[in-house]
């Protein structure tokens, strides 16, 4: 249905922080659309900074260049809704952001939603909240993996530990963390040496490939968010996770549940207590561990994808005449 629909992709492309917009290109793809990526991580090179070519002079050219159906928007917060409002009048285009993962709130994003003509959203409660006359549609979606990524692999030397955490250092993490140092920790990000877990930091920036690895190379992998109770919804980790196959213990949240089943396909840690008592049980009985991972990898194969969450967002917009085939 899909096939050959023009997108342009906005975001921020890499291959650390932000490797996931690639894997949502490739996701694209992969359902038969023609998409361009537009990365707001450069500036335009040193051409366009001579000529003083700014980023809605950049946007239009590129929208002339695609004639896209559809530009996307993984977040995008340097493009305000005046020029969104702007680009839409002079090029037309079926404008979404989707805004994947669920660290702003309604009233961060509120601002830049109101010139798209659909927002997708990382977590329920901030649906709710943006669901409101003058708004445009709200949708939550849940972020995802990519299989060909996220994967189990055979995993040596420093990227081998009991118990494995990748991600920045916060102040809620390191308390929860600390917790853990007699399992085995290890832990990998930026910020962590400067924290009680310096010792146990092996690496920070890391490649995504690595990413991959270092949790793959875990007996436990463990999912903490930056602050506790930020928001109803689930990261990106918990998907990678159950992807890559490795038994997850994960902090417990308002949508975590409506997309695995607990003790069968992560193990949901509801404070210190739990985190210690359900990562110490994982150890030690490895071939329910490894069960409950494997129920999580299957899981995310079947219905938590890239693949999965740009069909949904391509069929809720497209019944909008542009996306139309």
């Amino acid at each position: 249905m899909y096939s050959d629909t023009r997108v342009l992709l906005v975001g921020e492309f890499d291959d650390q922080l932000h490797a996931h917009a690639s894997l949502r290109r490739r996701a694209l793809e992969r359902l038969g659309c023609r998409v361009v990526s537009f990365n707001l991580s450069r500036s335009g090179g040193w051409l366009s900074r001579l000529r003083h070519v700014g980023l809605q002079d950049r946007l239009a050219s590129a929208l002339g260049h695609s004639t896209p159906a559809l530009v996307l928007v993984l977040e995008g917060t340097q493009i305000d809704a005046p020029m969104v409002a702007w680009l839409k009048k002079a090029i037309p285009s079926t404008w979404v952001n989707w805004f994947c993962d669920a660290r702003r709130s309604g009233q961060e994003i509120r601002p830049y939603a109101a010139s798209y003509d659909a927002v997708f959203v990382g977590d329920s409660a901030t649906a709710d909240f943006l669901e409101a006359p003058g708004n445009p549609p709200v949708y939550y979606l849940a972020p995802g993996c990519d299989p060909s990524v996220h994967r189990p692999m055979r995993a040596r030397d420093r990227f081998r530990a009991n118990v494995v955490f990748v991600g920045t250092a916060t102040p809620h993490r390191e308390r929860m963390l600390c917790e853990l140092m007699e399992y085995g920790l290890a832990v990998w990000g930026p910020g962590w040496r400067k924290t009680r877990l310096r010792d146990y930091c092996r690496g920070e920036l890391l490649q995504h490939e690595d990413y991959v690895r270092a949790y793959a190379g875990a007996s436990v992998a463990i999912n903490i968010p930056c602050v506790e109770a930020s928001h109803s919804g689930v990261d990106r980790r918990l998907f990678e996770l159950a992807a890559i196959g490795v038994p997850q213990v994960v902090e417990d949240g308002p949508d975590l549940h409506q997309y695995f089943r607990e003790g069968s396909e992560v193990l949901v840690a509801r404070g210190t207590v739990d985190l210690r008592s359900l990562t110490a049980e994982a150890l030690h009985d490895r071939a329910w561990a490894e069960q409950v991972g494997a129920g999580a990898r299957q899981r995310a194969l079947t219905e938590h994808t890239y693949m999965h969450r740009m069909w949904a967002l391509l069929e809720t917009v497209g019944t909008a005449p542009l996306l139309a085939t």
